[in-house]
């Protein structure tokens, strides 16, 4: 595809595969358009390692966590589940959500917690709200032991951001979608790798190994869970896509 900017006639151009269109440059297609091509540059250049929350490194793009803050401030879950914790700058966004709304409780999973961010998050002024389980998150033995720290009849949201091949995330919907209550979203991280084959940092074979193959073939078999991009709560906008690296991320339980 070729991407042609006039910003003189205030007209973007799209070509592909011979056939070209054209739109104002200030409209929804050139948004969505641009918005496009800057994710993906944005990932090369590692864009999300540029943000933090209370001190830890989160990694996300700001409008993936905004998002997410709106989910959660409207479900107010009991339990918030993640699986990939990296410096535990989620946890602590979470953390951060329950503390402000007066409820619940984080529990991360991570394969390999490194000492130094143990530390740090162990020693985070709201680690209080937070549960650390060390351990492939496929492991029957961790699921089960996340499962103890779930109430019975508490509501539960689940994050999945460790190993994004579609097997491991398969796996993970299928060992964690039974914790998700009713109304509440089991939400897949970086779906993105799927439009990122081409890219300096990326690989070709993230074109079928990634976490929309999982989704796809999770929800096709469970009918339970739909993909379902949250309501907006304020929309000014004519604009209806997300900038994201969480496509087809939502599964909303039935």
């Amino acid at each position: 595809m070729k991407i042609i900017i006039d910003t003189k006639a205030k007209i973007i151009s799209e070509e592909t595969e011979g056939r070209v269109r054209h739109f104002s440059l200030y409209s929804d297609e050139a948004f969505e358009l641009l918005s496009r091509q800057w994710i993906r540059v944005g990932w090369n250049q590692k864009y999300p390692y540029t943000f933090s929350w209370m001190g830890r490194p989160i990694i996300q793009i700001p409008e993936d966590i905004i998002r997410a803050q709106e989910v959660i401030f409207r479900i107010k879950p009991d339990i918030i589940v993640e699986t990939g914790i990296a410096h535990g700058g989620s946890l602590i966004f979470y953390a951060s959500l329950c503390k402000i709304m007066g409820k619940g409780k984080i529990i991360g999973v991570d394969i390999e917690i490194r000492p130094h961010n143990r530390n740090a998050i162990e020693q985070h002024e709201l680690y209080p709200f937070i549960s650390l389980v060390e351990g492939d998150s496929t492991d029957p033995k961790i699921v089960s032991q996340v499962g103890g720290l779930i109430q019975r009849n508490e509501k539960v949201m689940i994050f999945l951001d460790s190993n994004h091949t579609k097997q491991h995330v398969f796996k993970e919907l299928m060992l964690y979608g039974g914790f998700v209550t009713p109304g509440s979203y089991i939400v897949v991280a970086d779906g993105i790798m799927k439009d990122l084959g081409d890219v300096p940092r990326g690989n070709p074979s993230w074109r079928t190994d990634n976490p929309i193959e999982a989704i796809m073939e999770f929800t096709k078999q469970h009918k339970d869970f739909v993909i379902e991009e949250p309501e907006r709560i304020f929309n000014e906008s004519s604009l209806t896509t997300n900038v994201t690296h969480w496509p087809c991320a939502w599964l909303r339980k039935r």
